[in-house]
């Protein structure tokens, strides 16, 4: 299959998913030899999949790959997705205060299954509040009046750089409310799905059926040969490839990966800043608690020898009424 270009159609934020309006896409029409541009590239990466903005910027330009990356992950056919649509687009090369954007990634496909794809590089440690956050708000979307079982089914999708829950490794997990004593699922409408990257080496068969081992690489590629390598023999991967290669060499959308990457160390170094801080803040708490201790246990000493003077007080005065008598 040739690469084509997002036709489909995307709801601009807020939106209701009936007022549909096309996508303009930010990249031009790939070139008619791009398949050979692939081929000749080499080298490393500019950016990985890894980065946030390109992330966002490949599945929002390429709706093949954003259904591949779907059915890999949710283990659906292509027969069995219709259409997938974007419903919080960005204006990609645009600059962004990352103070109010985020980067995940909002899909509706086949008007009856809401999604949530996000992507993460840094534990936070907060992710399984967070995740649950963003399915609950996903689910909660009827107006006022509307019957519940209108209720379309909710998905977050987590794609993580690291291993969410280190004493229970896995590669792609799936969480549901269900009856912890005989395992009855609740709803089939509320689930989460965690892809820990570091633990690809775990993946299953089923997995590998639906390609997402081959997803899983594309991730963690960082050379052309490696993308050229898993784009071989797979039309979707392909595809991708080719849109991650006008990314690649559009410096517009370079530049914001960039500074993606700055905002993270910023982040970053701000929150070790913070630990620093907050740690000196503790050891300076311990000081204090050990002087309060010792001045406690000073003044205890004190009392009790304040107590023994005027035991000693006592008996000089009862010795000198004595002698007077």
């Amino acid at each position: 299959m040739r690469h084509i270009f997002n036709a489909a159609q995307v709801i601009p934020g807020g939106s209701h998913p009936g007022s549909l309006t096309p996508y303009e896409p930010f990249l031009p029409r790939p070139p008619a030899d791009i398949a050979g541009l692939v081929e000749k590239a080499e080298g490393s990466l500019r950016h990985t999949l890894l980065n946030d903005y390109l992330f966002r910027a490949l599945l929002q330009e390429n709706n093949t790959a954003l259904k591949s990356l779907i059915c890999a992950i949710l283990h659906l056919t292509e027969e069995e997705v219709v259409s997938v649509t974007i419903t919080n687009p960005i204006l990609l090369g645009k600059s962004i205060e990352r103070k109010s954007f985020l980067l995940d990634v909002n899909v509706l496909m086949n008007n009856d299954t809401r999604i949530n794809l996000e992507l993460q590089a840094e534990d936070l440690y907060n992710w399984p509040e967070r995740s649950l956050g963003y399915l609950c708000r996903n689910f909660d979307h009827l107006n006022k009046g509307e019957d519940y079982i209108r209720t379309k089914a909710s998905v977050h999708i987590s794609i993580l750089n690291y291993v969410l829950f280190k004493e229970h490794p896995e590669f792609h997990s799936t969480y549901k409310l269900l009856n912890i004593k005989n395992h009855t699922i609740y709803t089939d409408k509320f689930r989460l799905h965690v892809i820990n990257l570091p633990c690809s080496h775990m993946i299953t068969e089923e997995d590998r059926r639906f390609g997402l081992d081959l997803w899983a690489s594309l991730f963690k590629a960082t050379t052309w040969e490696e993308i050229k390598m898993l784009a071989k023999d797979h039309a979707h991967i392909r595809t991708a490839a080719e849109t991650i290669y006008q990314l690649d060499h559009n410096e517009t959308i370079q530049w914001l990966c960039e500074r993606e990457i700055d905002a993270i160390n910023r982040e970053r170094a701000m929150r070790e800043l913070i630990a620093e801080q907050e740690a000196t803040i503790v050891e300076k708490d311990t000081v204090i608690a050990e002087q309060d201790t010792v001045i406690a246990e000073q003044d205890t000493m004190i009392a009790e020898q304040e107590a023994v003077i005027a035991k000693m007080r006592e008996e000089i005065m009862e010795l000198k009424k004595q002698m007077e008598d």
